[in-house]
């Protein structure tokens, strides 16, 4: 099969498409045929080192496909089964050994490609507004990259939960395309003053929760758009880690919260997977949850495709066909 391998962590350049030999499943395990991987930030940050795995490794944490083989002591699935999984990585690949608790079937109203494009921002956005800081009539969120692929998702989740959402983008393309999803006001941080204008749409009280994927590049001003006792939920780094802070900021601040998320300690149960995947699937296939397929890459795109995520050009999903 033909797989992406990096070979030493660095640029877009390493990712390196070979021809490495197909595994056969082990003890509950299941062998997908990958029809579409995602591409997601995490993807760039095992590729760089910022995130340690140790070469060569197949990046790609999400994808869809279908069961072509199941290992012993698998009984949820069946060669032929249409599914999906995330947080195991290895998608940059025609075919990929998954562990079937991290698995789940894909319904038939949701074809590959969204199912792909779905899985690990859709449950992310999931995480964010029903467990870490659950959304409800009468908060303020602001969201950071309201136009991306997670930011876009988390928006109109944060809507169906009630709340009043403040989204913040780079550039008027992007805050129209905020807007569209459901965002209530959009704050373009690249022409206006982000803590200055949320504390204007807030009647000078602050937001409820900040979502902010960007990392090193807003925390600082995320922290003053809060009011006091909000939370801080910082969750991606896509302009760089933040670095390290006093507890003691944060009380100068208003006594706030400040966690650090990831998708794996939200999904660390069998049921608690089931359950973010399922409501995703549903407001997928009804309508509810509307996706944004920004392209399509093939696998040897892939380092165009981290050039493109990684500059920020993009709106909504990164897939690879395979």
């Amino acid at each position: 099969m033909k797989a992406i391998l990096v070979r030493q962590c660095g640029g877009p350049e390493q990712l390196i498409v070979e021809d490495v030999p197909v595994s056969k499943p082990g003890p509950g395990q299941v062998l997908i045929r990958n029809a579409s991987s995602g591409v997601n930030f995490i993807d760039i940050y095992f590729r760089t080192g910022l995130y340690k795995a140790d070469p060569p490794f197949t990046p790609g944490m999400e994808a869809a496909g279908t069961v072509e083989a199941v290992g012993p002591q698998v009984s949820d699935f069946a060669p032929g089964d249409r599914v999906a999984y995330a947080m195991t990585r290895g998608s940059y690949a025609e075919y990929s050994i998954v562990p079937a608790a991290t698995t789940v079937k894909v319904p038939d109203g949701v074809d590959l490609a969204a199912a792909a494009a779905a899985m690990l921002q859709g449950m992310t956005a999931h995480y964010l507004s029903h467990s870490t800081f659950p959304l409800q009539k009468g908060h303020t969120a602001l969201i950071h990259a309201a136009a991306g692929g997670t930011g876009a998702l988390l928006v109109q989740m944060a809507k169906m939960l009630g709340a009043r959402v403040i989204g913040a983008a780079g550039n008027r393309q992007k805050a129209d395309r905020a807007r569209a999803v459901g965002a209530d006001e959009v704050i373009i941080y690249t022409e206006q003053d982000l803590e200055t204008e949320a504390r204007r749409l807030t009647a000078a009280t602050g937001v409820d929760v900040v979502y902010d994927s960007v990392g090193a590049a807003t925390f600082e001003k995320s922290l003053g758009c809060l009011r006091p006792r909000g939370m801080m939920v910082t969750f991606g780094n896509a302009s760089g880690a933040v670095p390290p802070i006093l507890p003691l900021i944060l009380s100068t601040r208003g006594s706030l919260f400040l966690t650090r998320p990831t998708l794996a300690n939200y999904t660390s149960t069998r049921e608690e997977l089931l359950w973010r995947a399922g409501d995703v699937f549903r407001w997928v296939s009804s309508g509810a949850l509307k996706l944004h397929i920004h392209k399509t890459y093939s696998l040897e795109e892939a380092p165009q495709a981290h050039r493109d995520l990684e500059g920020r050009a993009t709106t909504g999903k990164l897939l690879i066909g395979l």
